[in-house]
């Protein structure tokens, strides 16, 4: 009966540690998409600087 309880506390754990990874795994992809949106402007603004044009001023 003991080695039951332990192995379905482990199996709790299990699914509480996947979850846990998901939503670090998801929070990176999410920062990661806002760093690619920025480095994608900041090398546009830098295109239209060489080209002579007016850099836009928004920032996301």
């Amino acid at each position: 009966m003991e080695t039951q309880a332990k192995q379905t506390d482990t199996e709790c754990r299990d699914r509480e540690i996947d979850e846990e990874l998901a939503d670090v795994l998801t929070a990176i992809s999410v920062v990661s998409k806002r760093l690619a949106r920025k480095l994608t402007m900041l090398s546009r603004q830098d295109e239209q600087k060489a080209e002579g044009g007016k850099s836009d001023e928004q920032d996301e």
